[in-house]
């Protein structure tokens, strides 16, 4: 277990690291030991990323149970003191990422902070709530400056990966989707997925 401050997660170190370090953050129903983030985790730790799958605020508080909307801008602050943590293990590129609302409060910051990270990892971004596609979290898309990589199930009801697709169109930045032909929500699928997601995140640099 890794506690620095108020981050609290675990820490996998790369027995030949490349100086990059990848955050990662669970979702709402989660927390970091999730399996799908355990899987990328040790995916990319061979890889020789450093990486820290860590709980955001309201799974410190709650061990159950999901976040609650006036409790998103402290989230986001987790993740702030996350980033803090992780530029003191390595000091290559910093890749942010997370699963569904994890993500989606990852870009959020990222969108009013483009310094806190070099690049996104968004898997699972919950685009609306499903069977209300008019309501899309799209607001802070065109203030998106970082590179973006988003991870999505094809049979995701947050999003089909068209309507993705055309949201994506709103970021300015550079951004690649990664279909996971299959996969629901959960993204079950995609952890053997990782060697490609780190060779489109090189390709976003």
């Amino acid at each position: 277990m890794f506690e620095a401050g108020d981050v609290r997660g675990i820490l996998h170190r790369p027995d030949t690291p490349n100086g990059h370090v990848l955050l990662l953050t669970h979702g709402a129903g989660s927390d970091c030991r999730a399996p799908l983030l355990a899987r990328l985790a040790r995916a990319f730790d061979d890889s020789g990323y450093t990486v820290l799958r860590y709980d955001l605020p309201y799974r410190r508080q709650r061990p159950k149970g999901p976040p609650f909307p006036a409790g998103a801008a402290r989230d986001r602050e987790g993740i702030e003191y996350a980033v803090h943590a992780a530029r003191k293990l390595a000091a290559g590129r910093l890749v942010l990422g997370g699963h569904s609302y994890g993500g989606r409060q990852s870009a959020m910051l990222a969108a009013s902070r483009p310094e806190i990270a070099d690049q996104l990892l968004l898997l699972s971004y919950p685009l609306h709530p499903p069977k209300n596609p008019e309501n899309k979290r799209t607001a802070f898309f065109p203030d998106l400056r970082i590179p973006a990589l988003f991870v999505h199930g094809a049979r995701d009801p947050f999003a089909s990966l068209e309507e993705l697709r055309d949201a994506m169109a709103l970021i300015p930045a550079r951004t690649d989707l990664l279909p996971v032909e299959g996969a629901a929500h959960d993204l079950a699928r995609a952890a053997g997925l990782a060697k490609d997601m780190i060779e489109r995140l090189e390709a976003l640099v």
